[in-house]
């Protein structure tokens, strides 16, 4: 079976020499993006698993080798090949130190270029889990196990930061495997109550008669079965943090005990009238809509306010895609460890393929993706498309594709839709290729006339 084409980003401010080489190296079999600017190609870097990164390091703003070390840092496999003018070989120098596979002077010939892109990926196929040591992740993008560099995340981190200081009621919301629990233990490991415990209670996967003395405990006799008093969850987490996973899933009775507790800051035994003091801080985590839930009646609206004073919202995994390759590096390192294994990488062609996939299960579903792909690449030092699962595996679908038809009442219009359909991939090519139609027809797989022909047949005004 032939390699895939393999993914270059080309970044130089001159033109005349980027656009040349990127039409030339497209007709070699490349599939080839341009930047040119640091800027753009930080913005391409983090959107896209590019195989080959050829850049200038003289750029104006952004850098070359600020291109490359956000490259390397994400993309640990990426083979990155630097242009240099005449007499800067020093700068490449220390740009193969930095992490680079080759350099090349200008000016060059295409066939040299060509050559040392060659030899940079046969090189970097065969030291492949060397590659392994640039894949280790600063600290400064994870906290107490939620990891991400994105946006959304740091702004995250210094949300976690600042409620850590407090002794507020949090109210963590999310979406099924967003990590809402690790966000309750960073808050409770950086906050003054790190040395006392941190007592966790899934309130959804206890039955409604059990939660209660699961809660609050039980003396002996209380009910049948209670042949021993023994502590609840809250006495447990007394001068520390109780974490109470899906609250909203707790009956109404429920919810007024746990009312008066953050109101009086005491509760009674299951059985018991005697009231005991506890000193906690309650953070609490919902997937579901509290506030609607307020507004159609099921859950206490004074309840809702007590948990909502310091709201907390962790973003799902496909509004924070850019995170995804070091979330990747992060697990295979973890996981391989824990298997005991040699370390790991993802090939380019596997992580365009993660990249691409919606994740409705979120960080969760994406570390079992990566421990099943682990398993399946039996020791071998790169885990490849293969090894990955069938949902991953198969084609992702078209951005904004409907999953069916709807046909009116007095019939649809065959060729109409057809052909806005083939308008419609035609000028997504094109936008992935920034208007370059050589490259938009290799997409599509047609030839560069069928695509300017189609184009002057589905909008003749414009061509």
């Amino acid at each position: 079976m032939p390699d895939p084409p393999k993914h270059l980003l080309i970044v130089d401010d001159e033109s005349a020499l980027r656009e040349p080489i990127a039409e030339r190296l497209a007709d070699h079999g490349f599939i080839v993006e341009q930047a040119e600017s640091g800027e753009l190609a930080m913005q391409r870097i983090n959107d896209f698993a590019f195989d080959v990164l050829l850049t200038d390091l003289r750029l104006p703003g952004i850098d070359g080798r600020q291109v490359l070390d956000a490259a390397l840092e994400r993309y640990p496999d990426i083979v990155a090949i630097v242009i240099t003018g005449y007499g800067t070989v020093k700068d490449a120098v220390d740009a193969i130190k930095q992490g680079a596979a080759d350099f090349i002077t200008k000016p060059f010939q295409f066939d040299a270029l060509l050559h040392v892109l060659h030899s940079a990926m046969e090189q970097r196929r065969l030291k492949s889990e060397n590659a392994y040591l640039r894949s280790q992740l600063e600290e400064r993008y994870r906290i107490d196990g939620l990891v991400g560099r994105s946006g959304v995340m740091r702004d995250l981190f210094q949300l976690l930061e600042i409620v850590a200081a407090t002794s507020s009621t949090v109210l963590i919301s999310g979406e099924t495997g967003t990590g809402k629990e690790l966000a309750a233990k960073a808050i409770h490991h950086n906050s003054a109550r790190r040395s006392q415990r941190f007592v966790a209670i899934n309130c959804s996967a206890i039955p409604e008669t059990l939660l209660e003395a699961e809660l609050f405990g039980h003396v002996r006799g209380a009910f049948t079965g209670a042949v021993a008093t023994r502590q609840g969850r809250l006495e447990q987490a007394h001068k520390g943090t109780l974490f109470l996973d899906e609250v909203g899933t707790m009956s109404p009775a429920l919810q007024a005990k746990l009312l008066r507790v953050l109101q009086e800051r005491e509760f009674e035994r299951v059985g018991d009238s005697h009231s005991i003091k506890i000193d906690v801080r309650v953070i609490a985590a919902t997937h579901s809509d509290l506030a609607k839930m307020v507004a159609d009646g099921t859950f206490r609206e004074d309840l809702y306010y007590r948990l909502n004073v310091i709201p907390v919202t962790l973003p799902p995994l496909r509004e924070r895609r850019d995170d995804i390759p070091i979330l990747v590096q992060h697990f295979l390192q973890k996981l391989s460890a824990e298997l005991g294994r040699g370390p790991a990488t993802m090939s380019q062609d596997a992580m365009r393929r993660m990249m691409a996939y919606h994740w409705p299960g979120n960080v969760r579903q994406l570390e079992n993706v990566v421990e099943r792909a682990l398993a399946f690449s039996q020791g071998r030092p790169q885990v490849d498309l293969q090894d990955l699962a069938p949902e991953l595996r198969s084609e992702p679908a078209a951005t904004g594709t409907a999953t069916g038809v709807w046909f009116p009442d007095d019939g649809l219009d065959f060729e109409g839709y057809i052909s806005g359909i083939e308008l419609s991939l035609i000028k997504q090519s094109l936008e992935r290729t920034h208007g370059n139609k050589r490259q938009a027809a290799k997409l599509l797989k047609l030839n560069r006339t069928t695509l300017i022909e189609k184009l002057k047949r589905l909008e003749p005004r414009e061509h």
